[in-house]
């Protein structure tokens, strides 16, 4: 028989060794089972681990915003769009290491799989210092490019300069997590960030509080915490899945070429958000620090509330990546319906919940006036139209897995420049600042339909190559559980 391209239909035989071999082996377990079963348990157990770690940053905004001082406050805002830009790299690098194993360990070939875990966590680590080191060089020029002025400047660019310097633990950090992932191991996956999120909120209240040393305080305890995320994310690796292969020339080679394939698109994708978010955050200063600190508020509530649609991306990735790699496209198809359903359930459950509770988180920030407004229309009808942004999440994990990751390139551009900057500037010179923000959320409408376009063209029509299942014999018994 001759070789067999990504997503050739295979036989009853195939199918059922592959199936077989599973059962033996513990491994590829998101080929079998209820779909929607397992993109809820894989959403919420990796939202638990973001939400740790945003809860925390949530807190920290409330101490420094326990200052008193606006300044501190608008500068974390400042500071969070770099943030956001910094850490999208590691995501986007995540999203090659993710696809690449998870199909290796669908296609049941162990030595594949940890070679493309070990490669990737080697690359992504590689290209995390480089970025991280430029980001470095040239924090001021992008301080000054989002908007910051002034002390509020001066106070964004040092914490930057202190966090930056950690950046690479944290890349590496999300990438050991990728792999756990991949492998199925959600729950090992989560406490890579449910330990750093504990070391923040330990260390935070010592530093910014006790020994007074505000936004340095905070960058100090974001590098601890970073330090620990490592850890817990390397040592599971290592010891429970089979460890690391040895890093060669060939094996390099083999793996170079799909790991930028999708990862270079992945990165683009994920940097459209924090390029969009600096957008809104420039439009948003010209009405003044009030309004920088009500969407800094707007923009720590937001991943904590949405923490299982920010999560719901990252977790498709092994289920359809082991789907695919298993030949089972009528699986892949169903994991894509599930994920809108479970989308709008979870967006639904979570906008009501923040519009009763919209007095009382406006009364934690001490937030009045204008800043006030802002948390109000973010937790009315803004957090609704957040549905269309999960649609984009579900998609980009469709097409990256399909053989289709500039798709995702181009749709979360689209959202974060046309989908943005036109009606946030129309709808702001009518409603000042909260005209911004509702045209920022107006704007992903049509880009979430054109998303889920693309995710079922993608299904209907996949293109790439994958490897395919070996025989059953040829798996070792002693694959670690």
């Amino acid at each position: 028989m001759g070789r067999r391209g990504r997503f050739a239909p295979r036989t009853p035989e195939d199918i059922s060794a592959t199936l077989k071999g599973m059962t033996v082996t513990g491994q590829a377990k998101f080929v079998e089972g209820n779909l929607f079963r397992h993109v809820t348990v894989m959403a919420l157990s990796a939202s638990v681990g973001l939400m740790a770690i945003f809860v925390v940053d949530l807190i920290n905004m409330v101490y420094i915003s326990w200052l008193g001082d606006p300044d501190l406050t608008a500068a974390i805002g400042y500071a969070g769009a770099v943030m956001f830009f910094t850490t999208a790299i590691g995501i986007g690098l995540s999203i090659g290491v993710t696809v690449l194993v998870a199909q290796a360990v669908g296609a049941r070939d162990p030595a594949l799989a940890r070679s493309r875990a070990t490669m990737g966590l080697v690359l992504g680590g590689g290209l995390g210092v480089l970025f991280s080191a430029l980001v470095w060089l040239a924090l001021p020029q992008i301080v000054a490019l989002i908007g910051a002025k002034g002390r509020t400047a001066d106070e964004a660019l040092n914490f930057l300069r202190i966090y930056t310097l950690s950046q690479p633990m944290l890349i590496a950090a999300i990438l050991g997590a990728a792999i756990l992932r991949a492998y199925g191991e959600a729950r090992r996956a989560m406490m890579v960030t449910v330990w750093g999120a504990v070391a923040l909120a330990a260390l935070d209240p010592v530093l910014i509080l006790w020994l007074d040393m505000e936004l340095t305080g905070a960058a100090i305890a974001g590098a601890g915490s970073r330090t620990v995320m490592l850890v817990v994310a390397l040592w599971p690796v290592w010891r429970r899945i089979g460890g690391f292969a040895p890093v060669t020339r060939g094996a390099m080679a083999d793996i170079l070429r799909p790991f930028v394939g999708i990862s270079a698109p992945a990165i683009l994708t994920q940097m459209a958000t924090p390029v969009g978010q600096a957008l809104i955050t420039r439009m948003v200063g010209v009405y003044g620090e009030p309004a920088v600190a009500g969407m800094a508020i707007a923009g720590r509530l937001t991943p904590v509330a949405f923490a299982v649609i920010f999560a719901l991306s990252g977790a498709l990735g092994p289920i359809v990546g082991q789907n695919l790699g298993a030949g089972r496209m009528d699986r892949v198809a169903r994991v894509f319906r599930d994920s809108i359903i479970f989308t709008g359930v979870v967006i639904g459950v979570v906008s009501l919940a923040l519009f009763l509770l919209r007095a009382p988180l406006a009364d934690l920030f001490k937030a009045e006036g204008l800043t006030r407004d802002l948390v109000f229309l973010f937790c009315g009808p803004l957090s609704l139209l957040f549905f269309f942004n999960g649609l984009i999440f579900v998609s980009n994990a469709l097409c990256n897995n399909l053989g289709r990751p500039f798709w995702s390139t181009l749709v979360n551009w689209g959202r974060h420049t046309l989908g943005t900057v036109p009606p946030a500037m129309w709808l702001g010179s009518i409603w000042g600042a909260q005209g911004v923000l509702i045209g920022q959320a107006v704007g992903g409408v049509i880009f979430g339909l054109i998303a889920v376009w693309m995710g079922s063209y993608a299904i209907r029509h996949p293109k790439g190559q994958a490897p395919r299942p070996p025989p059953v014999a040829d798996v070792p018994a002693d694959l670690p559980a």
